[in-house]
């Protein structure tokens, strides 16, 4: 993506392990010289304790930098039990697991003078010997997350990140113009990648609607997949939802296509080592030695995700969150009556009872169309060839959006410790958009990017259509 960036023309050893040599004109100092670790709230003058401030609880701060400052308390309600901090601040998860998810913000943005907060973050602030944005950058490297990892204290589960390891982890620091650079550099850089990665979520989201789209056509009869062309004559279903149905199909209630079976209990202590897929309301949770529903088989989440399908082409053990179907239970196609079902809307039934779940009796209450068992097989053959190029589309996006991410974790890290010079193309940028204006520009290019893959994305499944 960033290609034309070079090494520094002469670098020195760190006499740091994981920072190997660093810029000769750099300096490698520990934070507390170069910044203040949690600085007591007595320091805020009086005049200043009558105002408002930020509140960030720990929900409202990100993984990647971002804050939500919504929440503007009096500061009397929160001086007492609150972290505390002020605009320019650095702050830090100390707990496990924000710490290695890597929660935490430069608060140069902070709409007002003060903010409080949670008391599991660390609270960083810089000197005039370095840039507050900078040393954001620093605390997200994976080098100072690792090792922030390996020296925390306390209980299982509860563990914190000592302020000595903060204290004396050692920082790179080149001088106060390249850091500026630096910053300006990866913003620009930073935005970039979060549109691509933004474009690619949307390609995603318009997949899985094709995909579905796709589906919910071929199983309400909309088109004949054996020609591609709708049926050459259609009657009126007497649902609402599937509206005209083709002439030779019929119309059924669920009750009388299957017997949606109920799961049987399984705690983790009775499961016994096999090969055999444990299934619950959102997928497979473990293995068991014996299955309780045969092959193929369809599993329905009953509570937690209820209404969710999953189909199996091997046996399963279905625990009692779900229902399950198999060839004991229907004379129809199992893999049709998967698809049938994810058009159902069962995610939706029963969510007026105290407890949302699915209850059997509302689901049998619902209409399927049901197409000769020829024509069932006709669109399994349809959908599987489909939905499989669709699959492999929406794990394309999936995988380019983790290599982005790595790519910009990487990118970060080779700036910071020096492996790469952007003094030069920082220098080129154009001028620095405010926050609301960087914003405003990455939707627009977001929602143009969105329009592209839209067309480019149905193009490329659309090509590859099986030949009626």
């Amino acid at each position: 993506m960033i290609t034309n960036l070079k090494p520094y023309p002469a670098y020195k050893d760190s006499d740091v392990e994981w920072l190997g040599q660093v810029p000769e004109h750099w300096e490698v100092r520990r934070l507390k010289r170069i910044a203040r670790l949690n600085p007591s709230k007595s320091e805020v003058p009086l005049a200043l304790r009558d105002g408002r401030a930020v509140f960030l609880p720990m929900e409202r701060v990100g993984s990647d930098g971002r804050f939500d400052v919504s929440e503007v308390w009096p500061i009397s309600d929160l001086w007492n039990g609150f972290t505390y901090f002020r605009r320019g601040d650095v702050i830090v998860a100390k707990i496990t697991p924000c710490f290695e998810n890597g929660k935490g913000a430069c608060l140069e943005n902070l709409p007002t003078a003060l903010g409080f907060g949670s008391t599991e973050f660390h609270v960083i602030r810089p000197s005039k010997a370095i840039v507050s944005a900078y040393l954001y950058r620093v605390t997200t490297l994976s080098e100072f997350r690792r090792l922030g990892a390996d020296e925390m204290t306390g209980a299982a589960g509860q563990q914190r990140v000592p302020v000595e390891f903060i204290a004396n982890f050692p920082i790179p620091l080149p001088p106060l113009p390249e850091q500026t650079a630096i910053v300006r550099f990866l913003d620009w850089a930073g935005r970039r990648i979060r549109r691509v990665i933004q474009a690619r979520k949307n390609r995603i989201r318009l997949l899985e609607e094709y995909k579905q789209a796709l589906i919910h056509r071929a199983v309400t009869g909309q088109i004949d997949v054996r020609t591609g062309q709708p049926y050459p004559a259609y009657k009126p279903s007497g649902v609402e939802w599937l509206g005209q149905v083709p002439e030779h199909w019929e119309v059924r209630c669920l009750k009388h296509i299957c017997r949606l079976v109920y799961g049987e209990a399984l705690p983790d202590a009775s499961r016994k080592d096999g090969s055999v897929p444990v299934y619950g309301s959102n997928g497979r949770v473990g293995f068991h030695s014996v299955p309780n529903a045969q092959a193929p088989c369809i599993v329905i989440g009953r509570k937690g995700s209820f209404g969710k399908v999953q189909y199996s082409d091997v046996p399963v053990f279905a625990i009692d969150t779900t229902f399950f179907v198999d060839g004991r239970f229907t004379s129809a196609h199992l893999r049709w009556l998967s698809f049938a079902l994810g058009c159902l809307g069962l995610d939706e039934v029963s969510k007026s009872s105290a407890v949302p779940g699915l209850e059997r009796e509302d689901a049998y209450k619902r209409f399927l169309p049901l197409p000769p068992l020829p024509e069932q097989t006709a669109i399994v053959e349809y959908l599987d060839a489909q939905t499989a190029k669709i699959d492999t589309a929406i794990a394309t996006s999936h995988r380019e959006i983790e290599l982005l991410r790595e790519y910009r974790t990487r990118l970060i890290a080779d700036v910071v410790t020096g492996k790469v010079d952007v003094r030069e193309v920082a220098a080129r940028l154009p001028e620095e958009l405010s926050e609301e204006e960087a914003e405003s520009m990455d939707a627009d290019e977001i929602a143009e990017d969105e329009a592209t893959d839209e067309e480019a994305g149905t193009e490329t499944v659309e090509e590859e259509e099986v030949e009626p």
